[in-house]
């Protein structure tokens, strides 16, 4: 799971690079605003054993749950100004691109939890 960690990471990275290189038909860039640079983006929990015990996963709920508050904090951060008409389109994009990235993680971060789950069942059907 921390290879699936640091590729999440590594994703965004690039992502992140490509998007600022991105170009809209103003003629702005893909660029998160200033104050929407500040908002802090929150790291993904750490990884859960792969052959998980109770106490594995009741610390893994806690942290996924941390993390979706602060991703929800994060989006509410980066989304401020979204409808401020100092905003360029490319603005507005990387605002939305940001947003989605965030979904998508939460999302991952989500399915590696009910993986956990799943694994930690099927372990306690063979004892």
């Amino acid at each position: 799971m921390m290879k699936r960690v640091v590729f999440i990471g590594l994703v965004l990275m690039v992502s992140m690079s490509a998007m600022a290189q991105e170009v809209m038909d103003d003629g702005s860039r893909v660029i998160l605003p200033l104050q929407a640079q500040q908002c802090n983006l929150p790291s993904a929990p750490a990884p859960i054993p792969e052959v998980p015990v109770k106490g594995d996963l009741l610390k893994a709920q806690k942290h996924v749950k941390l993390f979706q508050s602060e991703m929800e904090t994060y989006r509410t951060c980066i989304n401020e100004d979204r409808d401020s008409a100092e905003l360029s389109a490319g603005n507005r994009q990387a605002i939305s691109n940001a947003h989605n990235y965030t979904v998508d993680m939460e999302e991952r971060v989500a399915s590696m939890f009910n993986e956990a789950v799943r694994a930690y069942k099927a372990n306690k059907a063979k004892e």
